[in-house]
């Protein structure tokens, strides 16, 4: 095998962030009677949402915010496309989002079948996620994905962020890897794979979304499936 170590990301590549997302933030909608502060469409609500949450995303990973300001501003700024300019009701759906969506379960399709193949194939399995500590070993645990890994390296462990090499290097050394033995599986271009690109290792880029790249990986995906393809 070419290969030793895959490592994978979490969210968006195996455990489906927007179906999770989607369902805790609907229970949070009724939980808090948005309907009755004028917000009547949720399908809107949660695509201010997700807009605000991607673009503080981007920001965080670049190092322009702290943890806790995406944790609430991304409530903050979705409301406030409502015309709700209510601080406290932010944080407290800040804690309340935190609090349901470790226990969400949907996986893409074959994710556990694929980290099955994989590990009978005798591949070492490991994650690399900018997640939250806590809540991504919380995930893990819900969708019964735990005994698939034997690292996981989270950005507040190896106190570095995807795309910057640092949490790669960590990675390699946490593992015990060699990088020309190794390979990171993901779906977002810049911070999985130009990051891993650009700390010597190959690349798969999970293409859920059949986005057109800018840049090549050393292999595309569009189904986990087709890792058997590759490994």
């Amino acid at each position: 095998m070419q290969y030793k170590h895959l490592f994978f990301d979490l969210d968006h590549t195996l455990w489906d962030f927007e179906t999770n997302a989607k369902e805790v933030l609907y229970e949070l909608y009724t939980m808090n009677a948005l309907n009755e502060r004028g917000i009547d469409d949720f399908d809107r609500f949660f695509e201010r949402y997700s807009y605000h949450n991607e673009r503080l995303w981007d920001r965080y990973t670049k190092g322009f915010i702290k943890q806790e300001e995406l944790r609430w501003k991304r409530m903050w700024f979705a409301l406030i496309d409502f015309k709700i300019g209510d601080e406290m009701l932010s944080r407290l759906m800040a804690v309340q989002f935190l609090e349901r969506l470790p226990f969400k379960k949907n996986l893409f399709p074959y994710t556990a079948e694929i980290l099955q193949y994989l590990k009978d194939k005798g591949y070492k399995l490991h994650l690399i996620t900018n997640g939250f500590e806590k809540i991504q070993h919380s995930k893990l645990r819900s969708s019964n994905l735990q005994d698939y890994f034997n690292e996981v390296i989270t950005s507040e462990a190896s106190n570095s962020l995807k795309p910057h090499k640092e949490i790669f290097e960590y990675a390699l050394d946490k593992t015990a890897a060699q990088k020309n033995e190794s390979i990171m599986i993901g779906d977002n271009l810049d911070a999985d794979i130009q990051g891993a690109m650009d700390a010597g290792l190959d690349t798969v880029f999970v293409n859920h979304l059949n986005v057109k790249p800018h840049i090549q990986p050393t292999y595309t995906v569009h189904h986990l499936k087709e890792l058997e393809e590759i490994f």
